[in-house]
């Protein structure tokens, strides 16, 4: 098994992003391809999970457009994806936040992390 991590390791390059949490609120801005075009989309929500380790590390983000809740999973190594952006850095006490499932409205707000310097 350490032998297959390793080539898995060395074959992909993982690129460089952010660190971020549950709970901290990203725009993850990734490439489409329709034909022969190419453009840019961005996605911005609150990051519900962090699942996995190594190659197949993932993270789930959740954002509400027009009254519905749409979530969408990303791999940390998807050639996809251009850049993240950390925007607020939620404070929250647990690692999973299926929680927001059910909230609406104010009550699905998260509090902003406070640094103090």
């Amino acid at each position: 098994m350490d032998t297959i991590k390793f080539v898995q390791e060395e074959m992909l390059k993982k690129p460089e992003f952010p660190t971020f949490n549950p709970g901290d609120n990203i725009i993850v801005t990734y490439k489409i391809i329709e034909g022969e075009k190419e453009r840019s989309q961005s996605f911005k929500g609150d990051v519900i999970k962090i699942s996995g380790e190594g190659l197949g590390k993932t993270f789930t983000v959740r954002k509400i457009s027009n009254g519905v809740g749409v979530e969408r999973i990303w791999p940390f190594c998807a050639p996809n994806i251009t850049e993240i952006q950390v925007v607020k850095r939620g404070k929250v006490r647990r690692a999973k936040l299926y929680y927001l499932r059910g909230l609406v409205g104010k009550k699905s707000r998260i509090k902003e992390k406070r640094n103090i310097q």
